[in-house]
């Protein structure tokens, strides 16, 4: 009885496939590890539509730090990846609170925030802040760390208005 014959090119391509996706594979591997996102933890309302508005009209820079990737949805970074300016819009909006309420208004845009240091008992300027909406849900929270307000006026807080903005206010500090 004959024996089916198969022609070599017949059996080269299964190998060639599997090479090419093996270095597809390898390709991707390597991209990811080059993006190398910033670890921010996702908020509990970041799936708010709101939120993807807020992302997408944030800008691409802060007082001169640049955007970088985030691993998080709702979430954007500005700056280094070891010390970044972290946003991450859809956290719980705060109640009424005696934390120091601040008004970042430019003449158009105007947000309150509540402002709270990250470690009140750190000298000044060894200080990061923890800057959160206040007044509006989903709510908006931007860490700064020590390092960024050692060096920088948090007045980008300014910038992140116009954004932040999309979210409509409630409420108003006093």
């Amino acid at each position: 009885m004959p024996q089916p014959t198969s022609s070599p090119s017949a059996v080269r391509r299964p190998a060639r496939n599997r090479t090419a996706a093996a270095s597809a594979a390898a390709a991707l591997v390597g991209l990811a590890a080059c993006s190398n996102p910033v670890p921010v933890e996702v908020a509990p309302y970041a799936a708010d539509p709101l939120c993807a508005s807020v992302v997408l009209a944030l800008p691409d820079s802060l007082e001169g730090l640049e955007r970088i990737d985030t691993g998080s949805q709702a979430t954007v970074a500005w700056g280094e990846r070891d010390a970044p300016v972290v946003l991450r819009c859809g956290v719980e909006p705060p109640g009424p609170s005696t934390e120091q309420c601040v008004t970042a208004d430019d003449g158009t845009t105007a947000v309150d925030w509540l402002a709270v240091p990250d470690d009140a008992t750190a000298a000044e300027d060894e200080v990061g802040w923890t800057f959160t909406t206040y007044g509006r849900a989903p709510a908006v929270e931007v860490r700064v760390p020590a390092e960024v307000v050692g060096s920088r006026s948090t007045s980008f807080l300014l910038d992140l208005g116009p954004a932040v903005a999309l979210v409509e206010q409630t409420r108003a500090c006093l």
